[in-house]
């Protein structure tokens, strides 16, 4: 096997915290001169609210700033540099054209509070996206409002339960399988529901068994993420679906991992209710780091009066945004979204094409059973089936020499890899989930076997150099434990608490915790 380890190596400059790097009368900015009166700040904001200056602030010029970040940002592991296999989360490569299009000045500059007349064309662009994203979800009508995949949630149920008050019915329980993204539950006890978790059965699979004895008058919905985080197609949809609807009940998808049958299979066909998309994963955002996302909820017509206001609709050969709905829930967010998004989006889509959006789902699912195959020897398979999006392995194998699946993935830094997910999904001990996306190239994905594979040997032979990993990344492990239960939420100009202290890494020095 090629040394893959030289893949890490490389330069770590050494970069202390701006608050050390400070020096007393350092300033980074020059202001212009004034161009009205100046006004004396004690004539503009009372004595009890001024302060002289903020104490223990950092002092820097410009150049020491730039210099900071950049180094930080020379530390960042992104799409750009390789593989990005978090599951559920698609961080796939984008297509730079969809970003040169999207900064545009005809978009940027465009305010969201000037009159219809002057923004025909953002009209456009939001209309045309709701007809493609209705046709390819099999859907009636779309809100494009809500800002992200949990936002997104939440008003599928407010829509939900918007129409439960108007149906006269008071239904307070959502169902929701153990096999759900975690947003799930939380979106739900948000809407103002209570919550029933549901077991999968030795399928990896919710059982239409199993909901209908969790069925009862109570129950508004079930939430369904589907393919689910398992990576797997929940094969009785049909069913479950006609069990919620005989119940009087609604059927909610999570559709955040649409990309594995995009083009091929459609939720309004499944008896879908209402179900929100990802543009940010499926549709083409560079997704992570807080954002921007955009998760619009597409609804069958019986849920459609209540979609959130205002709409976009077509007259002829203009366009204009319609506030005049009597059921609507109202607005979820500022304005009718994140713009941007829906640039993308809409560039991504048309660009792709009907036929090549379909070759999405295909080589997302193509490269997840390529992955299991190869590792399947190397890793235990919990659910052992062919899978969607991505495939969940464990460390059951590795846990005889004391290896966890902790230190799988701390040792895939010393490839120069990302770690997958691990510890997701909660009904799999161990969890590794890994998600290649469809954008990965066969080489790409042999580099990341040989890793495994190699770390699998290592687990077997030499169970210590998993359990000190990284070794040649820029740190070492952190007490992440230790972090989370006492963070330090407060500098102080003294240095590191004296719990702490200073050790060499390199051409590092990295705050760690006695082990004390």
């Amino acid at each position: 096997m090629r040394d893959s380890n030289r893949t890490a190596q490389h330069i770590t400059l050494e970069e202390p915290l701006l608050f050390e790097r400070s020096q007393p009368g350092r300033v980074g900015y020059s202001l212009p001169p004034m161009g009205v009166p100046e006004t004396p700040v004690e004539d503009l904001v009372p004595d009890h609210l001024r302060r002289d200056r903020v104490e223990g602030l950092p002092e820097l010029s410009e150049f020491d700033v730039v210099r900071h970040f950049n180094r930080l940002a020379q530390w960042n592991y992104c799409i750009d540099r390789g593989i990005y296999p978090l599951g559920s989360c698609t961080m796939k490569y984008n297509p730079r054209l969809n970003e040169v299009i999207a900064r545009w000045t005809a978009f940027t500059e465009a305010h969201p509070y000037l009159p219809d007349e002057f923004v025909q064309g953002c009209l456009a662009i939001q209309w045309h996206l709701e007809c493609y994203l209705s046709e390819i979800t099999g859907m009636d009508a779309v809100t494009l409002q809500p800002a992200a995949g949990a936002h997104g949630e939440l008003t599928g149920l407010l829509l939900i339960r918007a129409c439960l008050e108007d149906r006269g019915e008071k239904r307070t329980r959502i169902l929701v399988p153990d096999s759900a993204h975690g947003t799930n539950p939380a979106s739900a006890a948000l809407g103002g529901f209570e919550v029933v978790h549901l077991k999968s059965d030795e399928r990896g699979l919710l059982s239409p068994s199993t909901l209908r004895a969790a069925m009862s008058q109570d129950v508004a919905a079930l939430m369904i993420t589907n393919p689910n985080t398992l990576g797997l197609f929940e094969e009785d949809i049909l069913e479950i679906a006609d069990v919620l609807h005989e119940g009087g009940a609604f059927l909610y998808m999570d559709g955040a991992n649409m990309n594995a049958f995009l083009g091929i299979a459609r939720p309004g066909d499944m008896g879908v209710d209402v179900l929100h998309l990802n543009l940010h994963k499926t549709f083409s955002t560079p997704h992570g780091g807080g954002g921007p996302g955009s998760g619009p909820v597409c609804v069958r017509e019986h849920l459609a009066p209540y979609l959130p206001v205002p709409r976009v609709a077509r007259e002829g050969d203009r366009y204009r945004r319609i506030w005049d709905s009597p059921k609507s829930i109202g607005r979820v967010k500022a304005f009718e979204g994140h713009f941007g998004v829906h640039v993308r989006a809409l560039a991504y889509i048309l660009s792709l094409g009907r036929d090549h959006l379909r070759d999405i789902a295909v080589h997302a699912v193509l490269n997840a059973n390529y992955l299991m195959a190869r590792l399947k020897p190397y890793y235990h398979l919990p659910y052992d089936r062919r899978v969607m999006h991505e495939v969940v392995f464990n460390d059951r194998r590795q846990n005889p020499t004391g290896v966890t699946t902790m230190d799988i993935a701390k040792r895939l830094i010393d490839y120069g890899l990302h770690p997958p997910t691990v510890y997701f999904p909660l009904i799999v001990p161990g969890a590794l989930m890994i998600e290649p996306t469809e954008t990965e190239s066969l080489e790409e994905l042999d580099r990341f076997v040989e890793a495994m594979t190699q770390i699998a040997r290592e687990a077997a032979e030499q169970p210590e150099v998993l359990r000190s990993a990284p070794q040649r990344g820029a740190f070492r492990r952190f007490d992440e434990v230790e972090a989370a239960r006492h963070p330090i939420l407060r500098w102080s100009p003294q240095g590191f608490p004296p719990a702490w202290k200073r050790v060499s890494r390199g051409s590092e020095d990295v705050p760690i915790r006695d082990e004390k």
